[in-house]
């Protein structure tokens, strides 16, 4: 009996969703889920990194002679308003929309180029908050209607 394989081949015998592709499981929607809700943690933060940066320029490393250097203050409304947008784009993840996965795939990415940027200020945050982008972003671009 030759078994039928290719790519779309589901060896548990689920037929394809619509459109060729395989289903998501639910591991793939909890990731997803688990991606929104870290993208609204990550946008929390933001905004308190942001406030902290905009009112207290003495809690991060001054770092002279920097290629990317902007004033910590410049830094803390970048992260203040980012982590607003991070914040509404995950609730939008979180209830399932399109759009969120969309504009979440785009401000993920930008938010993981904007924290590399950010480390000389905050090494060890930004290293984490890379990490984290790295994940929610693998996390939206898995999921398939």
């Amino acid at each position: 009996m030759a078994q039928a394989s290719g790519p779309y081949y589901d060896p548990s015998g689920a037929a394809p969703a619509p459109g060729g592709g395989r289903r998501n499981t639910t591991a793939v929607t909890g990731l997803v889920l688990f991606a929104g809700v870290m993208m609204l943690i990550d946008g929390v933060l933001g905004i308190l990194q942001g406030v902290v940066a905009i009112a207290r320029d003495d809690v991060y490393l001054a770092t002279p002679h920097y290629t990317f250097e902007f004033s910590l203050t410049s830094w803390g409304w970048i992260h203040l308003l980012l982590g607003v947008v991070l914040t509404v784009v995950g609730y939008g993840v979180i209830s399932g929309a399109a759009w969120g996965r969309v504009v979440g795939i785009a401000l993920v990415s930008l938010n993981l180029v904007l924290n590399f940027l950010f480390l000389p200020y905050y090494p060890v945050w930004s290293l984490i908050a890379i990490a984290l982008s790295a994940f929610v972003l693998w996390a939206l671009c898995v999921y398939r209607d």
